[in-house]
């Protein structure tokens, strides 16, 4: 497993790779600093991202967990930029119900990247499993040019 700290605006992201795929983005320092191509490349667009250079990543992802996490990781994955949904909306397309599609979508290993900042309650703003909590997701909307959602 090989690791990196990123910094940006919402805080310090450790990025964690294992055989050519990105496993994770948790907040924090990371205890090394490894270098791969990958890692670079995921620093990088991370970097692009939160410069406002970067809409969308390009990089190999394996989600751990069942198939139903991955399916909403997918489903996330598929929002666009600067563009919000339910889990309401998550769970009608994938035949299940919205609290379940909830509880995956806080398990998510691979916030930002997998854009769980962009999934919403049917009544507005919910939380977030980010460090900062419902700040960071807010920051992450607005950086978008979301946030006119939020009022």
């Amino acid at each position: 497993m090989l690791i990196c700290t990123v910094k940006t605006q919402f805080g310090r992201l450790i990025l964690t790779e294992e055989d050519g795929a990105l496993m994770s983005v948790n907040w924090g320092n990371a205890v090394r600093e490894d270098a791969s191509e990958l890692l670079q490349r995921a620093s990088l667009q991370i970097s692009e991202y939160d410069h406002g250079t970067r809409q969308q990543f390009d990089l190999p992802l394996r989600i751990g967990g069942s198939a139903f996490q991955k399916a909403v990781c997918d489903a996330i994955y598929a929002i666009p930029f600067g563009d919000t949904c339910t889990y309401g909306d998550i769970a009608k397309a994938l035949g299940v119900p919205a609290q379940a599609v909830g509880q995956a979508c806080g398990a998510n290993p691979i916030p930002i990247i997998i854009p769980c900042h962009r999934v919403m309650g049917a009544k507005g703003l919910t939380g977030f499993s980010g460090a900062g909590g419902v700040e960071t997701k807010v920051a992450l909307l607005r950086h978008e040019g979301a946030a006119g959602l939020l009022i």
